[in-house]
C-alpha cells in the first residue's frame, strides 16, 4: 500500500461547530436482575427507535448507567475517558432538531474531540448514512455524548466506521494494518439498532462499530438491539467488531453494557456482543448480557451448514491474542454451538484467557464447552486463569 493517500476532510455541515483547539467459588458483585426465562432468546427482533425519519431526534428517557456499578477492577490511564471540556467541535446548536444524521457525519469525518448540545434532554438520532472515520482528518476521533445521546442505525444500517486499510477513507501509511493513527474514542454514549447485515468490506460484522487498524476503546457506553448477518464461520460482532490494533495493543471496553435487559441484546452469526480476529481485549467493569450467536454450523463450518453460531458475548479467533475480562458480568447470553459466553481459538495455542472478579451464568450452549468452565469454549496456551470469579 502507498502511504499519503488520504484524503481531506469533509466540511462542516450545519449543525456541527468547531472550535480552536483457579475457579473461585467467591462470587464477584452482583450484576443486573436476570431473565426469569434464564435464556438470551436468540434471534430477538429489533427494538423500534424513538427517532422520526430522517434523522430528526425525539426526546427519551433517560436509561441506567452503562456498566456494572459493583465492578471494582483499575483503570488503567490508557483506558481512561478522553476529557473533552475543550472539543474541536460540537454537533448541534442547543436545540434538538439541529442534531441530525448529516451533522454527526460531518463531525466523524472531519475528527477531533467531538461534543453534542442537542438540549437538556436524552435524545436518539437515527443516522441515515453510516458516520465513517477519514483517515488523515485528525489523529485522534472522540465521540462524546455527555451520557444523553444515543446514534441508531434505526435497524437498517452500520452507525459508525473506522478502517485504516480502506483506499476510500484513505491511506496514511505504508503499513495500514499497524499504525498508531487514527485513535478512535467513544464515551457517554449509546449505539442502538445497528444492522450491517450485507457488509462485506474484510468480512462484515459490527452492527453498530466496525474498526480496523489504529487504536479503539470504549468508556461508559451503551450498547442495544445491534445486529449482523445472521450466518458465517467467522464473522462477527453485533456490536462490536475489531480487526488489527497498533503494536497487537488490547481493545479497552471499560464501564460499558451490552444488552443488559431481555431483548436488547444483539444478535450476529458469531460473537453476540463482541467479535475480532488476532486482537486482544480488556474488557472491565461492564455488564454483558441476553446477547446471542445464532449461525449454524461453527467454524470451520461443518458440511451442508452457513457456519457460526459461537460465541454468544464473545467471540475471539486467530493467533496471539488475549482476553482479559475484570469486574464484569456475563450471562443470561446464548450460542447455537459454542461458548455461550465467550468462545475463544487462538489457532496457535499462544493466546490466555483470564477472568477476575467476575460473574459468569446462565449462558447456554447448545452446542460444546470446555469442561470445567461453564458457557466457555478454550483452545489456547494452557487453560483459563480465574481468579475470584464465579462461573456457573
Amino acid at each position: 500500500m502507498l502511504a499519503g493517500c488520504g484524503g481531506a476532510a469533509a466540511p462542516d455541515a450545519p449543525g456541527v461547530a468547531t472550535a480552536e483547539p483457579t475457579t473461585s467459588a467467591a462470587a464477584a458483585a452482583p450484576g443486573p436482575a436476570a431473565d426469569p426465562s434464564g435464556v438470551a432468546g436468540l434471534g430477538t427482533a429489533p427494538g423500534s427507535s424513538p427517532t422520526a425519519p430522517g434523522g430528526s431526534p425525539r426526546p427519551q428517557a433517560a436509561g441506567p448507567a452503562a456498566g456494572n456499578p459493583a465492578g471494582g477492577a483499575a483503570v488503567p490511564a490508557g483506558a481512561a475517558a478522553v476529557d473533552t471540556s475543550r472539543p474541536t467541535r460540537t454537533v448541534g446548536d442547543g436545540t434538538p432538531a439541529s442534531c441530525t444524521s448529516d451533522a454527526v457525519v460531518a463531525a466523524v469525518a472531519a475528527g477531533g474531540i467531538i461534543t453534542f448540545s442537542c438540549g437538556p434532554d436524552p435524545i436518539t438520532i437515527t443516522m441515515t448514512r453510516t458516520a465513517k472515520v477519514r483517515n488523515a482528518a485528525s489523529r485522534q476521533v472522540v465521540l462524546d455524548g455527555g451520557g444523553k445521546v444515543t446514534l441508531s442505525g434505526g435497524g437498517a444500517r452500520r452507525i459508525l466506521y473506522m478502517n485504516t486499510c480502506d483506499e476510500a477513507q484513505g491511506w496514511t501509511t505504508s503499513h495500514c494494518n499497524d499504525q498508531d493513527h487514527p485513535e478512535l474514542v467513544v464515551q457517554n454514549i449509546t449505539f442502538a439498532d445497528g444492522d450491517a447485515t450485507g457488509e462485506a468490506v474484510d468480512g462484515g460484522g459490527g452492527g453498530a462499530i466496525f474498526v480496523r487498524g489504529g487504536q479503539f476503546r470504549v468508556v461508559k457506553s451503551t450498547f442495544v438491539r445491534n445486529r449482523c448477518d445472521r450466518t458465517g464461520a467467522d464473522l462477527g460482532g453485533a456490536a462490536i467488531r475489531v480487526l488489527d490494533q497498533w503494536r497487537d495493543q488490547p481493545v479497552y471496553v471499560v464501564d460499558s453494557t451490552f444488552g443488559g435487559a431481555a431483548g436488547d441484546g444483539g444478535v450476529c452469526a458469531n460473537g453476540g456482543a463482541l467479535s475480532s480476529i488476532g486482537v486482544s481485549w480488556t474488557v472491565l467493569n461492564s455488564v454483558l448480557t441476553h446477547n446471542a450467536a445464532v449461525g449454524n454450523g461453527a467454524n470451520p463450518a461443518k458440511p451442508g451448514t452457513p457456519g457460526g453460531g459461537s460465541g454468544g458475548a464473545i467471540y475471539a479467533d486467530g493467533n496471539q491474542f488475549t482476553v482479559h475480562v475484570a469486574g464484569s458480568v456475563i450471562e443470561d447470553n446464548e450460542a447455537q454451538e459454542g461458548g455461550g459466553a465467550i468462545f475463544f481459538v487462538s489457532n496457535d495455542r499462544s493466546g490466555t484467557l483470564r477472568l477476575t472478579d467476575s460473574v459468569l451464568r446462565r449462558n447456554i450452549n447448545h452446542g460444546f464447552a470446555t469442561a470445567g468452565y461453564p458457557g466457555i469454549f478454550y483452545l489456547g496456551n494452557g487453560d483459563p486463569v480465574v481468579v475470584s470469579s464465579t462461573l456457573r
